[in-house]
């Protein structure tokens, strides 16, 4: 990466305001909606407008355990939403009578050169009580699904055919990362990987082809490392203003690199305010929104009066980000979710149109009964609305 880069303009503040709705809330003793993420399939909507996709599974009550994946579908831009369906090709997979397997941590997301949508996620091995089983290679895996919007289906889950994985790819987790798709059709997907010893990961970016059909793999990145915290994981990429912005948890802080290419990285910096101050986003991930003229980021933090919460995982913020200085703009900060007694789980964020981009998530409460704070099952689209359009 050339040292001599400087963003083509000075920040620019970016103005919106937050429209949070509710597509969905369930209360259940024995599940809660999860990782609820969405996708825009251009004009498939009502007047030209996007159909939006949305992804989620349920998060069952052993400790990340998955169902297979669901999805809702609007027309109308989160007017109207149906009801969560689990197709078939979703669904768990059983590699015995007591091995299951599921796909979680999924990010979707269009395909223009091929007029596909592509869902990626990692490959799970449960015991029948819900435990993982890492024992062998692959316990981890790249997965995917394509859906066709023309005939409505998604293909069976597929593997992603990585080398090494008796070794530093002996677990492989594209999980709840963001990717992009380059203007020449190929995909730069993150993920996080470690060898069938010790217990921190090492994140990279994988340089992937798509004809339609089938992901390949075509090179990997550099691979960025760090001792203690599990290392690196759950990394999302960006590409704003001629260059590309990863952004990584470790339990200890998250932090951020860039990039000329999208494989070859500049030393990490641990994220800031641009006051000096640590943005205290610790064990949790953090996701891009990018306007044509600013670069924004969603994140938990501590520091909010919420150390009632697990990892201080609610509220939910976005804010915009000085490109140059890789810092955090204070002032810019709101809340796109609120605190309502229950962490908010694994989010997502993405374009929709040019007026608007979404975040999703859902409260993690496991009960029958709504927190005395309002936390009700909740699953909440956020409307970033520009005051530019993008």
């Amino acid at each position: 990466m050339s040292a001599t880069w400087e963003p083509a303009r000075a920040v620019e503040p970016v103005g919106f305001t937050v429209q949070t709705d509710v597509p969905l809330h369930e209360l259940s003793s024995d599940f809660c909606w999860f990782h609820p993420r969405v996708a825009a399939i251009p004009a498939a909507g009502h007047d030209g407008n996007p159909a939006v996709i949305l992804t989620l599974q349920k998060h069952l009550r052993a400790s990340d355990h998955y169902s297979g994946l669901y999805f809702m579908r609007t027309n109308d831009l989160g007017v109207t939403w149906t009801a969560p369906v689990l197709p078939s090709e979703l669904d768990w997979q059983h590699e015995s009578d007591d091995v299951d397997i599921a796909v979680c941590d999924v990010t979707p997301g269009w395909h223009p050169q091929s007029g596909k949508l592509i869902a990626i996620g990692t490959k799970l091995r449960y015991s029948r009580d819900g435990e993982q089983l890492t024992e062998v290679p692959g316990g981890y895996q790249c997965a995917y699904s394509v859906y066709d919007p023309g005939s409505d289906k998604w293909t069976v889950w597929q593997m992603l055919a990585t080398p090494d994985l008796e070794g530093r790819f002996y677990q492989l987790a594209p999980g709840c990362v963001q990717w992009l798709v380059r203007d020449d059709g190929d995909l730069l997907v993150p993920c996080y990987f470690k060898g069938p010893t010790g217990s921190d990961y090492s994140s990279t970016v994988l340089h992937c082809r798509f004809d339609g059909h089938t992901l390949n793999l075509i090179e990997t990145g550099d691979v960025l490392a760090m001792t203690g915290g599990r290392g690196l994981v759950e990394p999302s990429l960006a590409f704003y203003d001629g260059r590309y912005y990863l952004t990584l948890r470790n339990d200890n802080g998250s932090h951020v690199t860039t990039s000329q290419d999208g494989l070859h990285f500049a030393p990490l910096t641990p994220w800031k305010f641009d006051d000096g101050t640590d943005l205290g986003s610790n064990n949790t991930q953090q996701h891009w929104l990018v306007h044509g003229r600013g670069l924004f980021l969603s994140y938990t933090r501590q520091g909010a009066n919420n150390d009632h919460i697990f990892r201080n995982r609610a509220p939910l913020f976005i804010a915009q980000v000085d490109p140059a200085k890789l810092v955090v703009i204070r002032s810019t900060e709101q809340v796109a979710i609120p605190e309502r007694g229950a962490p908010l789980g694994n989010f997502g964020a993405a374009a929709i149109t040019p007026e608007e981009s979404w975040i999703s998530d859902a409260e993690y409460i496991l009960s029958a009964t709504p927190d005395p704070r309002g936390a009700n099952g909740s699953v909440f689209v956020s409307r970033i609305r520009w005051e530019r359009p993008d």
